[in-house]
């Protein structure tokens, strides 16, 4: 039986373990191998220093000592930034990262102060030079290989990663090898009569760590001020953009947790798309910035507005739909000097004409409001046909004596082959539905008007019937 650990998950609907993320491990790996290399190379670096009487050699021990205490806080911080966002907290654990890297900065600029004030008291009572030994230099060496190592990997899984808490770390050891460096070219110096070079190589190296810190304390502060990163705004605006059904993008704002981007976007889209439109575009817009960016959060709102080539009648509709009413067989015709406008308009049947009434001319001071006072509606009260009618199909005889009186009415018409014949009986009267061939060459209206003959005829000749619902097609259609 295999088990797979990872991070537990919980929904409403239960519990499961996902794999842990593959920055979450890496960053883990590398911090936990940075921490025995650190141990172990200050250790060495100390012992050597004291046999020697080396205070160079002892100080660069104490400079990986401090940083074996950085990367043992960054091990640590790297397990908490990957926690995912609680009811605490929204955003996640990203911003320790941050925290954490100015903590080492500050570890930073105290050792810097360090050898500024060891060297300038060395060089201020003329300190004897250390004595010489290859072992020193051996060790030297070594560490420098390994910190090397150590920086190139902490700098690019922090690259990768976005984690500045390795980035922080990357500079440390950077900081270490130039430190070495620093130590070769004192212990070679004094070994030449040189007494001052060693404080001097010293100070060098505390002025290189003052700039690197100041490079990398830039950079965290803006994250911790949640500045916008440089070019992630136009990138995702972009991207943004390019989805379909986007109008525009009246505000986007952008911050960084961790490794995340968190995007807000107040996003145009038509006033005339349905929810699931509407909906269909943020999905695209999410998975859009996740393939740029790789680890994007979106908070997308959508905001309707009426676009140019809105038709009068979509317009119509909508501020039918924006008063939650039902309306359809919209009609619009221009008349010049001004616009005609005619709407079925449904509500319950049972409500007393008075307040029919008051909703329709509701309806109408909307429309006038969009469209100028002098534009004429009319609107055509019905009642709202109930969802679930109650009903049950005709007996056969009755459905034989409507088809055969359908294609009575049909007879020598471009209507032909009346088929699918159907009759339901409901509380309100008989529905009728039937299917029949018409001309491909036939226009819509021409059929429809064609269609519109044979249901006359047959509420003519059967009063009981209420609808008569039609499907014409062309022969042989799919």
């Amino acid at each position: 039986m295999a088990i797979r650990f990872g991070r537990l998950l919980c929904s409403g609907s239960g519990c499961y373990t996902a794999p842990m993320s593959n920055f979450a491990s890496t960053k883990s790996r590398v911090a936990a191998v940075s921490v025995l290399a650190s141990a172990s190379m200050a250790a060495a670096k100390f012992a050597v220093g004291i046999a020697i009487g080396s205070l160079a050699l002892i100080s660069e021990a104490l400079h990986s000592s401090i940083d074996l205490v950085a990367t043992i806080i960054t091990w640590f911080v790297v397990r908490v930034s990957d926690r995912p966002a609680d009811d605490a907290h929204h955003y996640g654990h990203g911003k320790i990262e941050s925290l954490s890297a100015l903590g080492v900065i500050a570890l930073l600029y105290v050792l810097a102060g360090g050898i500024l004030v060891e060297a300038t008291s060395r060089l201020r009572e003329g300190a004897p030079p250390p004595a010489f030994s290859l072992w020193a230099f051996g060790i030297l060496g070594v560490d420098i290989l390994v910190n090397s190592w150590r920086a190139w990997a902490l700098h690019r899984t922090a690259v990768a990663t976005k984690s500045q808490a390795l980035a922080a770390d990357a500079l440390h050891f950077a900081s270490d090898v130039l430190g070495s460096f620093a130590v070769i070219a004192g212990l070679s110096l004094s070994a030449l009569g040189f007494a001052w070079g060693d404080a001097a190589a010293a100070i060098g190296v505390a002025v290189m760590i003052s700039i690197l810190g100041l490079r990398l304390g830039r950079s965290t502060i803006q994250t911790l001020l949640d500045r916008a990163p440089e070019g992630v705004s136009d990138k995702a605006r972009d991207v943004i953009s390019a989805v379909p059904g986007v109008v525009g993008i009246e505000r986007l704002r952008t911050r960084m947790v961790g490794p995340t981007h968190f995007i807000d976007a107040l996003v145009e889209v038509p006033r005339t798309y349905p929810i699931d439109r509407i909906d269909e575009i943020k999905r695209r817009a999410d998975d859009a910035l996740k393939g740029a960016f790789g680890d994007s959060d979106l908070t997308f709102t959508a905001i309707p507005v009426a676009r140019d080539n809105e038709t009068v009648r979509e317009r119509i509709m909508v501020i039918a739909r924006n008063s939650g009413l039902a309306v359809h067989h919209v009609t619009v015709h221009d008349l010049g000097c001004k616009i005609t406008v005619s709407i079925d308009l449904e509500v319950d049947g049972d409500m007393p004409l008075i307040e029919a009434h008051d909703i329709a001319h509701e309806l109408e001071r909307h429309i006038r409001d969009d469209f100028g006072t002098d534009v004429e509606v009319d609107t055509h009260i019905e009642p709202l046909e109930p969802e679930m009618p109650h009903g049950y199909e005709a007996a056969p005889e009755r459905v034989e004596e409507i088809r055969a009186a359908l294609i009575g009415f049909a007879k020598n018409g471009a209507i032909h082959d009346i088929h699918s014949v159907r009759v339901r009986d409901t509380e309100a009267g008989e529905i009728v539905n039937f299917h029949c061939y018409a001309e491909p060459s036939l226009s819509v209206i021409a059929v429809h008007d064609h269609v519109d003959e044979i249901e006359r005829h047959m509420r003519r000749a059967f009063p009981s019937v209420k609808r008569v619902i039609s499907h014409a097609e062309p022969p042989n259609a799919d």
